[in-house]
């Protein structure tokens, strides 16, 4: 019935995750993001980009409460090589686009990914 189990992966995922902390004081033009910069950086990038998520933030812990990031972003490649050879090439063009939604210094991680049970949406 439930989900209780997860299941390392047997294949190579590497997740990039740009977190955008929430700040009164900055500008993040989400739908800007979602509706533009995210389809020109996934079309520039191409079949090495294996998909990606887009996260934004309505709270923090409590409720009614400010979130810590305004937005997540998550781009999933088969391996380090794969992202920097598909986003090398076009990193000026994808880095120039950033003041069109947003003046926050995003934080930056590569993660590999151990294991995942996350929901199928449909």
């Amino acid at each position: 019935m439930g989900r209780n189990k997860t299941s390392p992966r047997t294949e190579l995922i590497i997740k990039i995750s740009l977190r955008c902390p929430f700040d009164d004081n900055r500008r993040f033009d989400i739908d800007y993001y979602v509706n533009t910069h995210a389809p020109m950086a996934r079309d520039l990038m191409g079949s090495a980009l294996k998909g990606f998520e887009i996260e934004h933030g309505i709270s923090g812990r409590e409720p009614d409460t400010k979130p810590t990031y305004v937005a997540i972003a998550h781009l999933y490649f088969n391996s380090v090589d794969a992202y920097k050879s598909s986003y090398g090439p076009h990193a000026a063009e994808i880095q120039n686009d950033i003041p069109n939604y947003t003046d926050i210094q995003p934080i930056m991680q590569i993660s590999r990914v151990e294991c995942s049970d996350a929901p199928k949406v449909s």
